[in-house]
């Protein structure tokens, strides 16, 4: 074992402990013989690694390392998004779950808790191909299949109060609005949030599923090899309950033609394994400005992080306000549109 600094991780620096030296501690602690190997992977609300271990082959591998945002989520909703992903995999659905090491998917070193999955590399898919589309919606319908056989216990749901209402109050009272912009936020929000809540009772009763929860191309990756070809769903961290279109909507492009056609493709394979409530399509919008919401809320509260002033320097900005103010405003609009027609 390498030598380990004492943990100094505290609220305001969640990952000052969690060095390179931590890291592959962590490894060894549950019975990999790490190489010393370690490659950071592109992770904001996580730390995620890639890690070379010798295999008993006498040969190299990799395994990708989680190392989990402390506080942000229970060891019991943690276990229950392994859980979903090892059914998943357990339906021949494409995801990766995490390896049982120590007896255990979640295990903890230094006060970080950690997950180690298989290495699955890919590229991201070619959404302007309709066959693409057509077999990823196969598997989001798969994956659907298996998430609608029963609820979560501990996840959290998608819903207007998490989504809308307490990320708008969490902004408007952290002082990151200009002074000038925070009335015109805080009026043109309300409006957004009464359009919202408008969209989803017209939709009525949509029952809610166990959604992967952040299905954008970032996190389908394309498969090419001889003996394994197509999608696979990765980072489910964002796991909840929620409408079944959420899993779909952001892979549809940006101009109503083009998300026409791309939803007509996702649904065809989709279908093929589940039926899909035409209501939920009233929701595209609505939840595409829950997200909006969501996202700057997410930036504001993680400001503390090193990581997220690199990320995101525009964020403490007045244009950033002021594109975020015409960007609900155009979604206000979008809302009153006519859905997509599939």
């Amino acid at each position: 074992m390498r030598d380990m600094p004492e943990l100094t991780d505290t609220d305001e620096l969640p990952y000052a402990g969690l060095t390179p030296d931590v890291v592959l501690n962590a490894l060894d602690s549950v019975g990999l013989m790490t190489t010393g190997s370690l490659l950071a992977l592109n992770s904001y609300e996580n730390r995620v690694f890639q890690v070379g271990i010798e295999q008993d082959d006498g040969g190299t591998g990799y395994v990708v390392a989680k190392f989990y945002r402390p506080h942000r989520w229970s060891d019991a909703q943690i276990l229950e998004e392994h859980a979903f992903i090892a059914e998943l995999a357990a339906a021949e659905v494409p995801a990766v779950p995490p390896l049982m090491l120590c007896g255990k998917t979640l295990n903890a070193f230094a006060g970080f808790r950690f997950a180690v999955a298989r290495r699955r590399g890919g590229r991201a898919p070619l959404l302007d191909d309709p066959d693409v589309l057509e077999w990823i919606g196969r598997f989001l319908g798969r994956l659907h299949a298996v998430g609608s056989v029963h609820a979560f216990v501990v996840r959290p749901a998608l819903d207007i109060q998490s989504f809308g209402r307490e990320p708008r109050e969490y902004l408007l009272g952290s002082g990151r609005l200009p002074p000038e912009l925070q009335s015109v936020y805080a009026g043109v929000s309300a409006q957004a949030l009464d359009a919202i809540e408008s969209a989803f009772d017209i939709a009525g009763g949509v029952a809610p599923i166990r959604l992967h929860g952040d299905v954008h191309e970032g996190n389908v990756l394309w498969y090419d090899a001889l003996t394994d070809h197509g999608p696979h769903f990765v980072d489910f961290d964002d796991a909840r309950s929620g409408p079944a279109v959420q899993d779909l909507w952001m892979l549809l492009g940006a101009d109503r033609a083009e998300q026409t056609q791309r939803l007509a493709a996702l649904l065809a394979g989709y279908e093929d394994f589940r039926d899909f409530d035409r209501r939920e399509l009233l929701l595209i919008e609505a939840l595409r400005t829950l997200r909006l919401l969501h996202y700057s809320a997410w930036i504001a509260r993680r400001w503390h992080d090193p990581a997220f002033p690199a990320a995101f320097p525009w964020f403490d900005t007045p244009r950033y306000w002021e594109d975020r103010i015409l960007e609900m405003r155009e979604q206000i609009a979008a809302m009153q549109e006519e859905p997509l027609v599939a």
